[in-house]
């Protein structure tokens, strides 16, 4: 059946990055438009020589105008499309999650060929944020495909999407039960340690569950250690360290309501050994080593993103090195250091040229014993650095 979506052609810069992997097209890279369409249609995107490059869903208001969402010219957008998409999404989870199955992302919105779509699954309930015109049309559709895929497992979807991204797209902010309802709080099992989750009222979904494969090495690394976790949030990184046996853990956040849920999740797996400790990180790490206080041979560095754009990456680096700086004078020789970055404004190269800076200013080497990324059930796409976006590295220092 021949193509009847209009279609766009784009410069060829557009049509490179198209070429080479990535999925959005921006409103300057459009050469022509015949317009006649509405926000959220399917489109086609050509080059300037007329070759097909994909279909997506256009936006006029965001400065993404296309997003791309098939590069087959045979795709029909119909419900075995997305059925389609949805089997891959979460078979690929049951894949790689194995026993943490039941609280993972199953969507990561372009990394999974569904794009604005971000779908975290926490045991019988699914919270979703929707941030692109074209998905937000199909929304219904998807949550009752992804319902039936996940076979009467999950019962109920929550939506999220009162996101400031939302105004970009022109679409209204909607937060609220999509799906049947839950009770809003439930406990998770991520590496056989439990953890509440409010994923009405926390922040993002509820729970960062990106950090999974690295809270397990931080527990297998922690046995005898006597472990400092900053910017601690709701305890996940501390209380993995104190099961993996850490003779002592401190757990700083500048959150008390953060804390408060820290300390439940402790009491949930038993644990009654860490001190919780409510302060600005930066200030606890500068009182510290004002005062020569080596405490701790294993530091945890896992702070909140310091850059959301590129125009702000310059001050993020200085206060990355500040807090990393700071830790590698407060580690005596042989001790260990965890830290990470989780904006993809901030990127590897950058990251690394932070903490070599930061080590030579300290005067220590630093010998690398991990290096980690998102959890797989939060996949990097190859040609879409948007994301690849968590840097994650254990040092010891020498």
């Amino acid at each position: 059946m021949e193509r009847t979506y209009p279609r766009l052609t784009v410069t060829k810069k557009a049509e490179r990055a198209l070429r080479d992997g990535h999925p959005w097209v921006y409103g300057d890279e459009v050469t022509f438009d015949p317009g006649g369409w509405a926000d959220g249609d399917i489109l086609d995107v050509c080059s300037q020589s007329g070759r097909w490059l994909g279909a997506g869903y256009g936006n006029a208001v965001s400065k993404l105008r296309v997003r791309l969402l098939s590069r087959n010219g045979n795709d029909r957008f119909d419900e075995a499309f997305y059925r389609r998409r949805v089997h891959y999404a979460v078979e690929c989870r049951r894949q790689v999650m194995g026993a943490d199955f039941s609280a993972c992302r199953l969507v990561f919105g372009e990394a999974d060929g569904l794009p604005g779509l971000t779908v975290d699954r926490y045991n019988d309930v699914l919270v979703t944020e929707v941030l692109c015109a074209g998905t937000d049309r199909v929304k219904g559709l998807l949550y009752r495909l992804l319902l039936e895929e996940l076979e009467g497992a999950v019962t109920a979807v929550y939506e999220r999407s009162d996101s400031p991204l939302r105004d970009k797209e022109g679409l209204p902010r909607f937060e609220g039960w999509a799906v049947g309802e839950a009770p809003g709080t439930t406990v998770i099992s991520e590496n056989g340690v439990r953890f509440a989750v409010d994923y009405i009222h926390g922040q993002k979904t509820g729970f960062f569950l990106d950090q999974s494969r690295n809270r397990a090495e931080v527990m297998r690394l922690a046995a005898g250690k006597s472990v400092l976790d900053c910017f601690t949030h709701t305890g996940a990184f501390a209380i993995h360290a104190a099961l993996g046996g850490a003779a002592r853990v401190t757990a700083a956040d500048v959150s008390a309501s953060a804390l408060d849920t820290a300390r439940e999740n402790a009491r949930l797996n038993g644990v009654d050994s860490i001190e919780f400790v409510q302060t600005d990180v930066f200030d606890l790490l500068t009182e510290m080593a004002a005062q020569k206080r080596r405490e701790y041979d294993f530091i945890v560095l896992d702070p909140p993103a310091f850059t959301r754009s590129g125009a702000t990456v310059k001050a993020a680096f200085r206060g990355y090195k500040e807090i990393n700086l700071k830790a590698m004078r407060l580690l005596p020789r042989g001790g260990y250091l965890a830290t990470c970055s989780c904006s993809h404004f901030m990127t590897d190269e950058l990251f690394r040229s932070m903490l070599r800076q930061a080590a030579a200013d300290a005067q220590v080497s630093l010998r690398q014993l991990y290096v980690g990324r998102q959890g797989p059930d939060h996949p990097i796409l190859w040609g879409v650095p948007e994301t690849d976006y968590l840097k994650f590295y254990i040092f010891q220092v020498v």
